[in-house]
């Protein structure tokens, strides 16, 4: 069995990051990531671990630590000594301690905490079978750079390549260096045979500066995080889109996506974001995904989930967070985030509900609404990605009646790419009607709009950011539930949208347009919500802060 010695140099003094060694990082001291780190050798190799220091303080943390101390004179103390002294004397001090030779000395820096076991392994095993004098960690960097000779900026290379193509440039992360027991001298311990071991860029952070410490505490308190979505033309594309909105918040942390085979328009959205996704046939196959991946938390975008579910979940994750969820299992995640429902009967402790647990997504927040127009010469027909019951279909003909009586409007169709419909209906700019599929900025659109005819989901939330009136008709029953689509909001909500004859659409729509001060009232309603607080809500919420 291999015989390692893991040196940790920790000096007490720190100029720029002044007791860095001693401060908590996410709640621990920064020596112990490094003393944690090499501790695991010993799970397969004969391994000691000693730490180099001056310092009283560094001395008590790591008295229980399962290191050893070993103190460091004053001469190996000074700002000028640099570590191969410094490791040699701990070298010596510990063999004589234990009265053995080792066969190799590991170096580590109290510096680098996000390095992870499983790096730390592979390395010694690869040590240890290349037969190598020394292996140094490192992170690859290819970049084109200049340097200074001869008084001059000259390039540090032959051809302007793109970043991909360059060849391979390591830079030492600090980590580790694993060195043969031979090499070790006072004065080196690098031997002839050299390599390399590279490390990911989040494990290759040394701490020197304030903006490492930020860097390391953020890779640190990293999560994982698994979205469980559907998306499919019957229950639409929003709750798809919901999750690569949060997601796209959740910059440093680990994301995967999961989807049933049935979302067959999710699975294709997914594709498209370029996070990484994958897709489940069974309970098995979903089971599988987790044990595989070992999420930290699990956000569920699937409507009603059972209870059966929730349990399978909670065997694997620490924090599970629910939305749109009025199934039996919404009682057993931490928390429930009911954005669309209101003084819901079947809501309990973990329930938040309504529009102050609304995530809008970044372009409304952007996007600053145009100033009232008294005339209405821009309407906006928009149900949403999918829209299951082509209530596009029905004001495609009810716009066409509409144009011969509202010539100065105009009217704006957005559909949305899972929209099966798109084929059959055409611009027709004689009577101003425009359509607009899969656009990729919708506020732009609305921030024209006098008036909005929608669904009652998301985009009436949309709408409101955005101080369109808007005229409203529910996909389906449970879409009707939805209580912010009312006159208190700056909507008129004519209920279920498969039971609305076209001549009761049309009339609505022109008596709206044709009535300034409602549209102005009902913008004035929708303007008073602060929709950007709901978006650190439910951000705050998933990663319970």
């Amino acid at each position: 069995m291999l015989k390692i010695l893991v040196v940790i140099p920790a000096r007490g003094g720190s100029k720029r990051i002044p007791r860095k060694n001693v401060r908590l990082m996410c709640g621990k001291p920064l020596i112990l990531y490094s003393v944690e780190h090499a501790l695991t050798l010993k799970e397969k190799y004969d391994a000691d671990i000693a730490v180099s220091t001056d310092d009283e303080e560094l001395a008590a943390i790591i008295e229980d630590s399962g290191a050893e101390l070993v103190e460091r004179g004053e001469e190996l103390s000074a700002d000028s000594v640099t570590l191969d002294p410094v490791i040699y004397d701990a070298l010596i001090k510990m063999e004589e301690r234990r009265g053995k030779s080792y066969d190799c000395v590991i170096t580590m820096q109290a510096t680098s905490p996000t390095l992870k076991t499983e790096t730390l392994l592979g390395a010694v095993e690869y040590f240890e079978e290349g037969g190598y004098d020394t292996v140094i960690s490192v992170v690859n960097k290819p970049h084109l750079s200049w340097t200074k000779k001869d008084g001059q900026i000259v390039k540090n290379y032959e051809k302007r390549l793109n970043s991909q193509e360059l060849p391979a440039n390591y830079l030492e992360t600090g980590a580790f260096v694993i060195s043969k027991r031979s090499v070790v001298k006072e004065n080196t311990r690098i031997g002839e045979k050299v390599s390399v071991f590279e490390t990911s860029p989040i494990e290759a952070v040394d701490i020197d500066t304030d903006e490492d410490w930020i860097t390391a505490e953020a890779i640190l308190d990293r999560k994982k995080i698994l979205f469980n979505c559907i998306g499919q033309r019957r229950l639409g594309m929003g709750h798809v889109y919901r999750c690569l909105s949060i997601a796209y918040k959740l910059v440093g942390h680990e994301l995967l996506f999961v989807t049933d085979d049935k979302s067959d328009m999710g699975i294709e959205k997914l594709k498209d974001s370029f996070f990484p996704y994958k897709v489940f046939s069974s309970d098995e196959d979903f089971e599988k995904i987790l044990a595989d991946y070992e999420p930290d938390i699990i956000v569920n975008d699937v409507l009603d989930t059972s209870e059966e579910l929730v349990n399978l979940e909670r065997n694997y994750a620490s924090r599970i967070v629910n939305f749109e969820d009025m199934g039996k299992g919404a009682r057993l995640a931490d928390v429930v985030i009911n954005a669309l429902y209101e003084n819901n009967s079947r809501r309990s402790g973990n329930v938040r509900e309504g529009s102050d647990y609304y995530f809008i997504r970044d372009e409304f927040l952007e996007q600053k609404p145009k100033a009232f127009s008294e005339e209405c010469k821009n309407i906006m027909i928009i149900f949403g990605g999918a829209d299951p019951t082509d209530l596009t279909g029905k004001l495609y003909r009810v716009c066409q009646k509409l144009g011969e009586k509202m010539s100065d409007c105009e009217f704006h169709f957005i559909t949305g790419f899972a929209y099966l419909g798109k084929d059959r209906i055409k611009d027709i700019p004689e009577k101003k009607i425009f359509i607009h599929n899969d656009v990729k900025r919708v506020s732009a659109y609305m921030r024209n709009a006098d008036i909005a005819v929608t669904s009652q989901g998301r985009t009436i939330y949309e709408l409101a950011s955005m101080g369109v009136p808007a005229i409203v008709m529910a996909q389906n029953v449970r879409e009707a539930e939805h209580v912010f689509a009312g006159i208190q909001n700056g909507f008129i909500n004519l209920g279920l949208g498969e039971k609305i004859d076209d001549d009761s659409i049309a009339k609505t729509v022109r008596w709206l347009a044709d009535t300034p001060n409602v549209r102005r009232e009902m913008r004035a309603a929708e303007l008073t919500h602060k929709f950007a607080r709901g978006q650190q809500r439910v951000i705050d919420l998933i990663l319970e802060n």
